[in-house]
């Protein structure tokens, strides 16, 4: 087992995975300040993915500062000393490049995708942005603006707005259960002195990585990010290590209940969910075939249930979240208001029936070979195993080759699912409800 980051030594190197694990070879680099550069080399590629990864999210925010995370993503897009907003824009514009960000419960990440021989220049970009944004209060406030409007556009959505509904009954109370973007009341409430302090203490080395897929050479990589990461001394503490993974042992519980809340939607969406599992949980691989079986296609049981032969439903599936201490497995349906009480006779007669009887041998099978199937497929681009090293060193601290996670689905059991089915389905469950009503209809 290759040790964590966080005990590995500044300016030293480290193989993650040889080319015989899983047909590409994986480093990491420490840097000083302890920013990470890991790398993926996948020969026979012209592009090149580059993703700073920051280990801070809108669960680390105080009520006070509720949508900092996400304001501060707008903002760094925005200018730096060097570069205006439309100088970043035009520099990877010129080049076909790919750039965008996003915002998360618990990391941000600003990445773009670019033809290999301009990684240089992309990383170059990122680097400035992120260590050396200047954060003008005129740019406060036009991008203020522009996160009232996207916020106003979420809670046009039924399902951001039964997501959001969801997470905060699930976790009232906790800094998970809160929108990402945060509210348009602490949106108007942020100054740009509490926008300013949030970046200056939570966008230090040692809470970011920085990963690279495609053709790339690491050593190569680790160069442009030293020249990078170098401006306004970031670099500077040369014997800070990397910050520890987050971790929880337990996932914390989630409130059950009811929540309804009247919108005039022509359709009612719905969330009904159970306690889950957190992220480093060995049985995510065993949850991950449940899903599968349960609501994860078109064969999976809610679809030809509730929507093949009852015709209840356009939409329904169901979906595992997973957190550092906390995590919920759900089911999302979308329905015309008069089934909705169908809708969920029917969704928690399956979760019994699951919870009691288990699956059988043939489900087994085909949701095992859903989940090696779609985990392959996910990873065919220099995006997706760029996002996969990225997580795996700044959310797990391990890195299993492709063939070790196939293997790990492959050694799910019948009787690991249906034990792990009963577990859930036993729970108190958390429903959240958005639609044409004020009461769910008797």
């Amino acid at each position: 087992m290759v040790k964590p980051a966080a005990r590995q030594k500044p300016g030293t190197t480290r193989t993650l995975l040889s080319r015989q694990d899983g047909g590409a070879q994986v480093r990491r680099t420490v840097l000083p300040g302890g920013l990470r550069v890991v790398t993926e080399a996948m020969p026979g590629v012209r592009s090149a993915s580059i993703g700073i990864w920051v280990a801070i999210g809108s669960r680390d925010e105080s009520a006070g500062l509720s949508g900092a995370s996400h304001f501060l993503e707008h903002l760094l897009f925005k200018g730096t000393p060097t570069r205006s907003a439309l100088d970043i824009s035009c520099e990877l514009d010129r080049v076909g490049g790919e750039f965008n960000a996003f915002t998360a419960k618990e990391y941000t990440c600003f990445h773009a995708r670019v033809l290999d021989e301009d990684l240089p220049l992309a990383v170059d970009v990122l680097g400035d942005m992120v260590t050396s944004s200047t954060l003008a209060a005129a740019d406060v406030e036009a991008e203020r603006e522009v996160i009232l409007d996207e916020i106003a556009m979420h809670d046009d959505d039924p399902d951001d707005v039964v997501g959001n509904l969801f997470a905060e009954k699930a976790w009232s109370g906790s800094p998970i259960g809160r929108p990402i973007a945060g509210t348009q009341e602490s949106i108007r409430a942020l100054t740009r002195a509490q926008i300013r302090g949030y970046y200056r203490r939570r966008y230090v080395a040692a809470n970011m990585v920085v990963a690279a897929a495609g053709n790339v050479d690491h050593a190569s990589v680790v160069r442009q990010v030293r020249k990078a990461f170098s401006r306004n001394g970031f670099l500077d503490d040369a014997d800070a290590r990397p910050a520890p993974v987050r971790r929880g042992e337990r996932a914390r519980p989630t409130s059950s209940g009811d929540v309804v809340v009247a919108r005039p939607f022509e359709q009612v969406n719905l969330v009904l969910g159970v306690n889950g599992l957190v992220r480093t949980d060995e049985r995510r691989y065993t949850l991950g075939v449940l899903n599968a079986v349960l609501g994860g296609g078109t064969s999976s049981r809610l679809f030809q249930e509730v929507r093949e032969r009852r015709g209840l439903a356009y939409s329904v599936y169901s979906y595992a979240s997973h957190y550092s201490d906390a995590g919920t497995f759900a089911v999302a349906v979308g329905c015309l208001p008069g089934k909705v009480s169908e809708v969920l006779r029917v969704v928690r007669s399956q979760l019994e029936v699951m919870a009691r009887d288990g699956v059988d041998a043939e489900e087994l099978q085909r949701g095992q070979g859903q989940l090696r199937g779609g985990l392959v497929l996910s990873l065919e681009d220099s995006g997706s195993r760029m996002s996969r090293i990225a997580k795996a060193e700044l959310l797990y601290d391990e890195l299993p080759s492709i063939d070790d996670v196939l293997d790990r689905v492959a050694e799910v059991t019948v009787e690991d699912v249906n034990r792990l089915a009963h577990t859930l389905f036993t729970q108190d469950q958390t429903l959240a409800v958005v639609g044409p009503f004020d009461a769910l209809p008797t």
